[in-house]
């Protein structure tokens, strides 16, 4: 059994043999999201919800294919529908994602540590995705426009590569009309019909209007994104601590025993994916680490 962690409770996969067997679950609808990007709904076929917390994901099988960790991207109060956004690049992920309806997908979790967005319960949440990194964000919006009375200012700060590329375009209408989150969009570049902003995610940070005393930070995207937005924040006086991040790595196993997902001491896959900036922070500027 591998013992816990202050980011990890004892009942966590790991510790169960369970952890290694898939689940057999159907596709029962999917959507595009983008040119590349495809988003799957999931029912069990022996009827138990999989219950997660925002920020997990779980090990995808697309059977006679392979494995791949994929981040929930559902609603944490709808345990008996799962979803997945999965980006088309690779020979794994193209199985999962032109998955049809009827499919058969092996699920093995979930895993990790979540985001813990509670934690910002009575202050200002900002939160910071680029690209595709707004997929695992996106239980944890959810599940604070649900309790929106619990928090105050809360912000999505999002950037994509460009126009076409925005993920979740409507939904996000959606958040910032019936939930009163402020959301804001920014690409690398835009053509003539764009008339939103153009720049990188952390001007929007720059920016924002939030009370940094007591803000919760969750940043999700590529690493350099990550790392220049997380200090972005902590410039803007939000604690290390309170600021959360997601980290990738290659992880195949999801309990820690392959070691594939290590870093430096941490396992991304049992102490993460979703860690404190003050634990990050020297890790993230070592090259190829």
């Amino acid at each position: 059994m591998t013992p816990p962690t202050p980011d990890r409770p004892p009942d966590h996969p790991a510790d169960h043999p369970a952890g290694m067997l898939p689940r057999r679950f159907r596709v029962v609808s999917t959507r595009r999201d983008t040119r590349d990007t495809h988003t799957l709904a999931l029912t069990p076929l022996d009827g138990s919800p999989l219950a997660f917390a925002p920020g997990q994901f779980t090990m995808l099988l697309a059977f006679g294919v392979g494995e791949v960790p994929i981040s929930i991207s559902g609603d944490p109060a709808r345990p008996e529908l799962l979803h997945h956004t999965i980006r088309d690049v690779g020979s794994v992920s193209h199985a999962l994602a032109t998955a049809a309806p009827g499919a058969v997908l092996g699920v093995r979790g979930p895993f990790g540590t979540g985001w813990e967005a509670e934690r910002g319960r009575g202050g200002d949440v900002v939160i910071v995705a680029g690209g595709i990194g707004l997929a695992p964000l996106r239980p944890s919006i959810l599940q604070i426009a649900a309790d929106r009375g619990s928090y105050g200012r809360v912000l999505v700060l999002y950037g994509a590569r460009n126009p076409e590329e925005i993920l979740y375009a409507e939904e996000q209408h959606g958040w910032a009309e019936r939930h009163d989150i402020d959301v804001e969009v920014i690409v690398d570049s835009g053509a003539h019909a764009w008339r939103g902003r153009v720049g990188l995610v952390t001007e929007l940070v720059e920016r924002a209007t939030f009370d940094a005393a007591d803000a919760l930070g969750l940043v999700c995207g590529p690493e350099v994104m990550m790392r220049h937005s997380a200090r972005a924040l902590v410039d803007r006086g939000v604690a290390p601590a309170r600021v959360r991040l997601s980290m990738e790595r290659t992880m195949q196993c999801g309990i820690g025993l392959c070691g594939h997902c290590q870093l430096r001491e941490l396992f991304c896959c049992l102490d993460g994916p979703v860690l404190g900036y003050d634990r990050l922070a020297s890790l993230m500027t070592v090259a190829e680490l």
